[in-house]
């Protein structure tokens, strides 16, 4: 991916990948319309250029979440705060526990500038029961960090999602090589006693790996 600058701060960094071509599509970003209307323009013109640079298409849409990326066929769904509030955090765990029971794959971002917030959150986070992990918290300093931290874990989850699928061609493929070379060994006898063959199959089977005339012949007359 390219080099990304924010014009909303300072640069921003690069998100490396070499599962992306240049030209290609990382992924599609889903954001939540109302947490969308919630932060300054400015943010928002900053979450659209930076995802534009990395790839990514973003449609506002009205989701449950804040947002939703899919990257290599994996949706990972995310709550981003963006104003943590330390009079009134009840609502934001008792949101975090309603979605962590519908989505599989969720991340809650917490942008905590400030020291008071910070210990806020940490005593909250005891105080309404969290699991650690479940779903995982990942508190930033500022906003724009919140977000490249979020591009940067659902593109990590789809890379991951999308080298596991490619593993397990490339096992059935082995597995397909591996059965087609024991076929090639096997003897007219041995097809079968472990195949529902026909003695004339086998036979066809046994010329056909065995007896170049066979497989070399023509077989269209």
């Amino acid at each position: 991916m390219s080099n990304l600058n924010s014009s909303y701060r300072y640069p921003t960094p690069q998100i490396s990948s070499n599962s992306v071509n240049a030209g290609s599509s990382a992924g599609v970003c889903m954001m939540n319309t109302k947490w969308r209307d919630e932060q300054h323009p400015s943010f928002i013109n900053f979450i659209a250029s930076f995802l534009s640079a990395n790839s990514f298409r973003l449609n506002f849409v009205p989701i449950a979440p804040d947002c939703i990326f899919n990257c290599g066929g994996l949706s990972v769904a995310f709550i981003f705060v963006t104003n943590w509030d330390c009079q009134n955090c009840e609502p934001i765990f008792s949101r975090v526990k309603k979605l962590k029971g519908q989505f599989a794959n969720l991340y809650v971002v917490v942008s905590l500038p400030i020291k008071e917030q910070n210990d806020s959150f940490v005593h909250s986070y005891f105080k309404y029961g969290m699991e650690l992990g479940k779903p995982t918290f990942v508190p930033v300093q500022d906003l724009e960090m919140g977000f490249e931290k979020i591009v940067k874990i659902a593109h990590s989850r789809g890379t991951c999602k999308r080298q596991d699928a490619l593993s397990k061609l490339k096992a059935e493929l082995n597995q397909a090589i591996g059965s087609i070379e024991a076929i090639a060994k096997a003897s007219k006898g041995y097809i079968l006693e472990n195949t529902d063959l026909s003695a004339d199959n086998a036979e066809t089977v046994t010329k056909f790996f065995r007896d170049p005339k066979f497989y070399l012949g023509p077989k269209i007359n």
